[in-house]
């Protein structure tokens, strides 16, 4: 049997990743990780509650770890956290193990996607969601596209549709 392959899925919060992986992976019968749902389930609190205790570079930390240690999985779908590529080592990692997908997704559909969602902790203050989203947009796109073997669009199909785009581009 051919040696399995990785997918990580790599993008800002809103894109789809954890929703898009899910489907590529039950097509292609390969396990599911989200890279937060593994973080909550390691320190047993939800994500919000870590940075409210470690602050954002607390749970960057742990978010290194976790997708350090799935990366070296074989046969997995992987949905990181939009802010895992701020990390160079977390980049390296991803590269090298893997297959890098980037959901690009335009501003207006993050803030539709993730309006009335309460567990996205960088979204949790008084400044306006779509300007939080632009700044990290600024800040991490160059990343995203960095480590990327190519770009998906998320913004006009449905995940499933976007999750065959991937599986054909790539051949497996």
């Amino acid at each position: 049997m051919a040696e399995k392959r990785n997918i990580f899925l790599v993008g800002p919060m809103g894109a789809g990743k954890s929703t898009i992986g899910r489907h590529i992976a039950d097509t292609l019968h390969l396990e599911f990780y989200d890279s937060d749902q593994e973080i909550e389930r390691r320190t047993g609190a939800d994500i919000s509650w870590v940075f409210d205790l470690e602050g954002e570079e607390g749970f960057r930390v742990r978010e290194e770890a976790v997708i350090s240690d799935l990366t070296e999985l074989q046969g997995i779908v992987l949905a990181t956290g939009g802010g895992s590529v701020l990390s160079k080592e977390t980049r390296n990692k991803l590269s090298a193990r893997g297959i890098v997908v980037y959901l690009e997704t335009p501003i207006e559909k993050q803030v539709a996607r993730t309006q009335r969602d309460k567990r996205r902790p960088l979204l949790q203050t008084d400044e306006p969601a779509r300007e939080v989203l632009e700044r990290l947009a600024d800040e991490r796109e160059p990343l995203y596209r960095e480590v990327a073997d190519f770009v998906v669009r998320t913004d006009e199909q449905s995940a499933k549709v976007v999750a065959n785009q991937i599986i054909e581009k790539l051949d497996f």
